[in-house]
């Protein structure tokens, strides 16, 4: 009876966290569906044209089932996606699973992966060589992940290309190995989110160091560098946890205009040919499976708090 009073919280913790993450998967599907019908004009003459043939205008839109009531659309589509039919595009003329788990959700995938190993080497390394000190490489750190967290995706891509890819020529646009082509957009995805994520870790490492277990480890001869790597890093982790479903789908949004400056295949190009065209069972397929991926990554860090964090895992019994 024990054992079950104490996994009972655990387990009610769970099942909110997947009642949640349903609603905000169909909150999600709903206002899609929703934004691409309000938006002005329609898949049909995007696809066909203005003058396109009125019966063959009709027979599409009868094939597409766009000439039922928006309801019936809607409870139509909710009904394929819970007998896992997600659809077929409009444009490509292919099953929605087959485009967003093909190629490309495998490009965008590597293109996030490397961003992400950006975020987590530059972000803890900014973090803890400036925490707590007010010299001017501080300030200049300080003033750098101001302009990159505030400057538009689009602006750092062509900078980094003009630096590094015309001036010094160093690294490859469009030629070169895969690798290589997925330093400079991987550094244009990642530099923003790890310049807020710096900023909060550095936050996060200045409080953990006025705390008196540091004071502790110092009289007993710990060095500054192993009391910022033992103690202040670890607590900087739990505020900055807790920005990381924003950072994924920042990661995942940003993917969209990165892919565009470098002219890369994935995911992000998808999305704006989808919405464009008003492709919307593809559009409706990318919000979803953004929404999960956000989801996914929500609850994880539910559960990466009691380890950054032990003495949350007294209070959750």
């Amino acid at each position: 009876m024990i054992v079950l009073s104490r996994r009972w919280p655990l387990l009610r913790r769970v099942a909110t966290l997947l009642l949640s993450a349903l609603l905000m998967a169909w909150a999600a599907i709903t206002l899609t569906f929703l934004a691409i019908h309000l938006a002005p004009g329609d898949a049909v003459t995007a696809v066909m044209g203005e003058s396109s043939n009125p019966d063959l205008r009709a027979q599409v839109e009868h094939d597409w089932g766009l000439d039922r009531p928006l309801g019936v659309q809607y409870l139509h589509y909710l009904t394929d996606l819970a007998h896992g039919d997600m659809g077929y595009s409009y444009v490509r003329g292919e099953p929605v699973t087959h485009i967003l788990f093909g190629d490309q959700l495998s490009a965008t995938a590597r293109l996030a992966g490397v961003a992400l190993v950006f975020v987590v080497v530059i972000a803890p390394i900014l973090a803890v060589l400036t925490a707590g000190h007010r010299n001017w490489l501080a300030r200049t750190v300080s003033g750098i992940e101001l302009s990159f967290a505030s400057a538009p995706t689009f602006w750092i891509g062509l900078i980094l290309i003009w630096i590094f890819a015309f001036t010094l020529r160093v690294l490859p646009v469009t030629s070169g190995n895969e690798l290589q082509r997925l330093i400079l957009p991987g550094l244009t995805l990642a530099l923003p989110i790890a310049a807020v994520l710096a900023q909060v870790m550095r936050g996060g490492i200045e409080k953990a160091l006025e705390q008196p277990f540091v004071v502790t480890a110092r009289s007993r001869g710990s060095g500054e560098t192993s009391i910022r790597l033992r103690h202040g890093l670890r607590h900087s982790m739990l505020p900055a946890a807790t920005l990381a479903g924003w950072a994924v789908s920042g990661l995942l949004t940003g993917t969209v205009v990165v892919e565009e400056v470098f002219g890369r295949a994935g995911l992000g190009t998808v999305t704006v040919q989808a919405v464009t065209y008003k492709d919307l069972p593809v559009v409706l397929g990318v919000a979803l499976l953004t929404a999960v991926i956000y989801l996914a990554v929500t609850m994880l860090v539910e559960i990466a708090y009691v380890w950054i964090d032990p003495r949350l895992k007294e209070t959750s019994r």
